[in-house]
């Protein structure tokens, strides 16, 4: 038995005694009784090389930790598993939409192939946890599906390597959770368990009864961190009804600020709440129905007439001041830098009023008919981004058609995922501006934050494709990035087919390859494999243009020809997956 101070000597020490040795220096151990200094050193070195080739550093001993628990979901099949292993192994490759080269980014095809293991229920191979628990490290984007792949066990190694703690702030573990017929296990896991337990717990219950899912967070609500409460109050919008409007209301009073925020933007996403009744009181205020008479406005109140819609405009004034009453129901005091207070008060208002007063306030109208109508100072884009907002936030598809407009009219804006538009800029910081705008519109103003990606999750799967499509159609790639990352995957054929050609087109055209390089990543993770076929005949080399870039054309030779392998990849990905 060796003495436990040999386990003290750091690993320079014994090399120095070695080097020197015992007979000049006393070695930093003690040995057993009888043992020669010259034999215990050579034990301590024996014992610092095991350590030393097991990574770890000397420390007491530890209680074994109780074993992995079990996982009954099905093994991967013998290539699928190999090709998890490769996709691992190549999570730090260089990948990248700028990369050269004809072989396909396997970094990017891994969400995907996590996505497909999932439609079939496999568990993880328990060798490639450690690798998948790093790739979700690495990438916060890979987390949710990486953890409901690894299973319970990712829980478990999480425990005993610091550096996988991630795991057990997040959901995404596919352990059985106890449900509404078992109170007491549900009322132990949600005392006692992890963050991500209780996360997972209060989703699941939300899913199978929401009024008990309710009553659980109710129950410790008041001593809950406040990110906790917000993530919690985050799980209340599956199975949101106005059944869980009292406990809303009740956290309107919240001591956080962004607590009282999504309390407030779930209140308003239903209707018939208290609520949405005083923000549609304090929109109605806002927003006038006014007849143009030889240039001047006359105001016209609630006016049944929907007649010609160029004798008609609306007239906005924005809200003077933000009582306390408002910041109660969630309106943010302090506007963002360059922003108007009072055009700030404003879009928050329109934002949560219910939409569907609009129609009654505005002589009965369709959704189509009031965007059309023109807004008198200025104020069109902030009214209409605003109700662009609203009809997110209420997934109203009727008025989100009407704001969207029809594609090939639609003009890519300035906000996020849009481009420039043709009309005038909207209310100074002060609030107003001189200018009347006047037109029918589904295209967007300068200056404004309208996001067309937000407003078509809005739509149908099918539709949102076809108005992608159709605009891409009409206006080419340059602002279809994020409307195409809001598509569902694979991609229709009719959108498919628009994203190659107007890549063919950019090719033809000289432009520049590397402005297109994130819609042909995107191309390569989204479009159907079935149309790898279909695109042989783009991976020819054509004769580079006069006036084009130059190398260009190489290079998009290159990326054509790893857009078809990487189709035929993914096709055979999903078939090595099959049972």
């Amino acid at each position: 038995m060796i003495d436990e101070t040999i386990t003290s000597a750091t690993w320079d020490d014994l090399v120095s005694a070695a080097l020197l040795g015992t007979e000049r220096r006393t070695p930093p151990v003690t040995g057993r009784a009888g043992r020669s200094a010259a034999g215990a050193l050579l034990d301590a070195a024996a014992v610092s090389t095991v350590r030393r080739r097991a990574a770890l550093r000397p420390a007491p001993a530890r209680e074994r930790p109780v074993p992995a628990p079990s996982d009954p979901r099905p093994p991967l099949p013998p290539a699928a598993r190999r090709r998890l292993g490769l996709l691992l192994a190549d999570r730090n490759g260089t990948g990248g939409g700028h990369r050269r080269g004809t072989a396909p980014d396997l970094t990017e095809l891994l969400p995907q192939w996590l996505t497909a293991a999932a439609e079939y229920g496999y568990r993880a191979p328990e060798a490639l946890l450690p690798a998948l628990l790093d790739a979700a490290r690495a990438r916060t984007d890979l987390r949710a599906a990486a953890l409901a792949f690894a299973g319970p066990r990712a829980l478990w190694l999480a425990r005993l390597n610091d550096e996988w703690k991630f795991a057990l702030r997040g959901a995404g573990s596919t352990a059985a959770l106890p449900g509404p017929d078992d109170p007491e296990a549900v009322r132990a896991l949600w005392e006692e368990g992890l963050f991500a337990e209780r996360v997972s717990l209060l989703a699941s219950l939300r899913r199978r009864d929401p009024a008990a899912g309710r009553a659980l967070l109710a129950r410790t609500w008041s001593t809950e961190r406040a990110e906790d409460r917000l993530m919690f109050l985050d799980s209340l919008r599956e199975g949101l009804t106005v059944a869980d409007e009292p406990f809303l209301e009740q956290a309107l009073s919240d001591r956080s600020r962004n607590v009282r925020g999504t309390a407030a933007e779930l209140l308003s996403a239903l209707p018939g709440t208290a609520l949405a009744g005083r923000m549609a009181d304090r929109a109605r205020a806002c927003v006038k129905l006014a007849r143009i008479e030889d240039g001047a406005d006359s105001f016209a109140g609630h006016s049944s007439d929907t007649g010609d819609t160029g004798a008609w405009s609306l007239v906005v004034e924005a809200p003077r001041e933000c009582d306390a009453a408002m910041q109660r129901d969630g309106v943010v005091l302090r506007p963002p830098t360059g922003r108007g207070q009072r055009a700030w008060w404003l879009g928050q208002l329109l934002e949560a009023a219910p939409l569907d007063c609009w129609s009654r306030w505005l002589g009965g109208r369709e959704p189509a008919a009031i965007v059309a109508l023109p807004v008198a100072d200025g104020w069109r884009t902030e009214l209409h981004d605003a109700w662009c907002r609203a009809a997110v936030r209420q997934r109203d598809v009727a008025w989100t058609r009407a704001l969207l407009g029809p594609p090939g009219a639609a003009q890519p804006g300035t906000g996020p995922g849009a481009g420039t538009g043709t009309y005038g800029t909207g209310p100074a910081a002060n609030g107003s501006a001189p200018a009347t705008t006047t037109g029918a519109a589904p295209d967007i103003p300068a200056g404004s934050s309208r996001d067309l990606a937000r407003l078509l999750t809005v739509l149908p799967e099918d539709e949102r494709a076809r108005w992608a499509a159709e605009f891409i159609a009409a206006h080419g790639l340059s602002d279809a990035f994020r409307m195409l990352g809001v598509c569902a995957v694979p991609w229709s054929e009719p959108l498919g087919r628009a994203v190659v050609d107007a890549l063919d087109i950019a090719r033809d055209a000289g432009s520049y390859p590397w402005s297109f390089s994130g819609v042909m990543g995107l191309a390569e993770r989204c479009l159907d494999p079935a149309a790898a076929d279909r695109l042989d005949m783009l991976i020819a080399t054509p004769d580079e243009p006069a006036d084009g870039s130059p190398g260009a054309v190489g290079y998009w030779s290159e990326a054509f020809q790893r857009l078809v392998g990487t189709l035929r990849l993914r096709a055979t990905m999903r078939a090595e997956l099959a049972p």
